[in-house]
């Protein structure tokens, strides 16, 4: 099954492209790109899938946290011919993607926590369950096996902001609460595909950090205003009305966020401009990270913006936590921070600023 649509968001002028194909095991592909993407499939196999895990909630802190032991089983650093997020050649390996090229690919994971059918979990007397409903997809930047959100240069990333909130849009109209875009990089972040990626979660129930910050922002809170009292003094670099910026309170060395200095709920509520500010800011950060540390940089990065029919004061963040305090130096999350969720900062949020600009 295969079905090809125009996005309305175009970020740049051209159009973007959105090609629809069902995989033989069920799950959705869809390929996005400046082109119509019309080649035929190669042959694929169809395993049987696990649908989800499910959810228990923390009696102490309030959490809902999710349990999928069929996760345990996922790919785990295979060898660049072995590459599940390549395209796939003929009478080569079986990957992800069944076709011989493509621009940017988004696919239902195969080892998602979340499922929109995720069955109903065993009861656990007091212990409050549910099941794990949403989404889990996976994000592939481009078909090379090397690269990063600065080398794939600003039009990919224009490609996919646009992409991004195309699954934002069908995400939040198949139920998910709480959507998600994020990226792990890096050895000591846990990667276990090197292949440039990303994912997005689409969950049920709003997570607690995102609770807070929409109360935070109900209640006043103005980052429009922060980013007015200490910018250009905390700033890194600026594009399209969008900066990326130390925060004064940030938790992490070198920790970076990029927004939009007016208050805007997502991606989907930015102008153009904005958006080519967006693209920009993502690869700029992302080569500085590397210049700092003289290596590919370990970033926890996420897109923060409102949960479903919250956006009235959500003001959208992109955010970067680095794992690194210098260049081969991890930065630890132990026992403190585990336990309580007071961060000890290594590097002051002033000497971050003067660094990342120096590079």
């Amino acid at each position: 099954m295969s079905d090809t649509i125009i996005l309305p968001k175009t970020i740049g002028g051209a159009r973007i492209y959105r090609r629809d194909f069902r995989k033989a095991d069920g799950r959705m592909l869809r390929l996005y790109g400046r082109s119509v993407h019309s080649a035929d499939p190669l042959p694929q196999s169809a395993d049987d899938l696990a649908q989800g895990g499910e959810l228990r909630r923390h009696p102490l802190r309030g959490e809902w946290n999710v349990y999928a032991a069929h996760r345990q089983n996922r790919t785990f650093k295979p060898s660049a011919a072995d590459d599940p997020l390549a395209p796939s050649v003929a009478g080569g390996p079986e990957t992800e993607i069944p076709f011989s090229d493509f621009e940017l690919a988004i696919f239902e994971n195969k080892f998602a926590a979340f499922h929109p059918s995720a069955a109903n979990p065993a009861t656990l007397g007091e212990i409050a369950t549910k099941p794990a409903r949403g989404a889990c997809d996976v994000v592939v930047y481009d078909p090379a096996g090397t690269g990063n959100l600065a080398s794939i240069g600003a039009d990919r990333r224009k490609v996919l902001i646009a992409a991004l909130i195309d699954r934002y849009d069908a995400l939040f109209a198949a139920g998910c609460n709480y959507v998600l875009p994020f990226e792990n990089r890096g050895d000591e972040v846990g990667v276990t595909l090197h292949h440039p990626h990303g994912q997005i979660y689409g969950f049920e129930e709003v997570p607690l950090v995102q609770q807070r910050a929409a109360q935070a922002f109900a209640s006043g809170y103005d980052l429009a205003a922060e980013m007015a009292c200490t910018l250009p003094e905390y700033g890194i670099a600026e594009a399209g009305n969008v900066a990326a910026f130390v925060p004064r309170f940030a938790r992490f060395p070198y920790e970076v966020w990029i927004a939009p200095k007016i208050r805007r709920a997502g991606p989907w509520d930015c102008n153009d401009e904005e958006l080519e500010g967006l693209a920009e800011m993502l690869g700029e950060v992302t080569r500085r990270y590397d210049a700092l540390f003289q290596q590919p940089a370990a970033t926890m990065m996420a897109f923060h913006a409102a949960p479903r029919g919250d956006g009235e004061n959500f003001h959208f963040t992109v955010q970067f936590y680095p794992l690194l305090r210098a260049p081969g130096r991890v930065k630890y999350l132990a026992s403190v921070e585990q336990h309580t969720g007071v961060f000890t900062v290594d590097v002051m949020p002033e000497s971050a600023v003067q660094a990342l600009r120096e590079v």
